[in-house]
């Protein structure tokens, strides 16, 4: 990868995982589901009106909105608002990957082989760890706002895998889309729990929090991830996406003063490893130079 391209990849697992503290700044104007419905709002309306037609069938831009807009974003969002803190949940989210596979195995008749079920156990692994250590300090973070979290990264993984059977050939005209039809069920779902007052809500803080999610982190942060699957293999693009985390948890110690304990670390190392095990492919020998034949 060229020195400006991987400086954007950078660049990009930066914005993505600072959203996380932005996120945990926007839920203090407004509730989880209307904040998830602006985010789509704004990242739909005025885009879609000149974007044209998503160019996949309906069902699977129905099948992403359901999952990973009003499920993945939904759950997470309440998820931090019940309790979550922004670096943690950044790292919990990213058993996303291990959801997929899953999916991909039960929906797509994917198999998982040896190498993917490894990075599984091991992932789940350091999972389990963050849930011992959120039942061991009882009252910090609460349980069910961690479940919360990981049924967001389960929406997540079938949000991934509706995208794989859309294969859009236009990423970003996709999620225009995609958020399109995540609004109007966010929407209701927010005026019927927490009231129309809430939309009504006006500080220049929320505001800007909901732009950052909207404007920056999903639509330039999906059009800059498309761009550069187009130019290099998927194989070498995916493992900046490790980098979220990283920059999630840095980023909430420095804004929000969230600690990282040894044990997070230690999960964090966990999840990290086991993902990145079971995304990349084993090295093959270099076949062996055949003997000259005798003449």
């Amino acid at each position: 990868m060229r020195p400006r391209h991987l400086a954007l990849a950078v660049a990009l697992a930066a914005v993505w995982g600072c959203n996380f503290v932005v996120m945990q700044t926007g839920l203090k104007h407004y509730p989880p589901l209307t904040y998830a419905a602006l985010r789509f709002l704004l990242a739909a309306f005025p885009a879609v009106l000149v974007t044209g037609g998503p160019r996949v069938p309906w069902r699977w831009v129905l099948a992403t909105g359901a999952s990973l807009g009003v499920a993945q974003y939904g759950l997470l969002l309440l998820g931090m608002r019940a309790g979550m803190p922004a670096g943690l949940t950044s790292l919990v989210i990213q058993v996303q990957a291990v959801f997929t596979a899953l999916f991909a195995t039960a929906l797509l008749g994917e198999r998982l082989g040896r190498r993917r079920i490894t990075g599984t156990v091991v992932a789940f692994a350091g999972l389990g760890l963050i849930a011992a250590g959120v039942v061991a300090e009882s009252g910090a973070i609460p349980f069910g706002a961690f479940l919360l979290c990981v049924a967001s990264a389960a929406g997540w993984g079938l949000g991934n895998v509706a995208t794989r059977r859309a294969a859009p050939p236009d990423s970003l005209r996709f999620m225009v889309w995609v958020s399109a039809v995540s609004a109007p069920p966010l929407l209701a779902l927010a005026l019927m729990t927490e009231g129309p007052s809430s939309l009504g809500s006006f500080t220049v803080e929320g505001v800007g929090a909901v732009l950052y999610t909207a404007l920056l982190s999903t639509l330039g942060g999906f059009a800059v991830w498309g761009w550069l699957l187009t130019r290099y293999d998927a194989s070498l693009v995916a493992p900046y996406g490790l980098l979220v985390p990283v920059f999630g948890l840095a980023s909430a110690a420095l804004f929000t003063g969230e600690p990282v304990s040894p044990l997070t670390f230690a999960a964090g190392a966990l999840i990290l490893a086991g993902l990145l095990y079971a995304g990349t492919r084993p090295r093959t020998a270099p076949a062996p130079t055949p003997s000259p034949t005798p003449r």
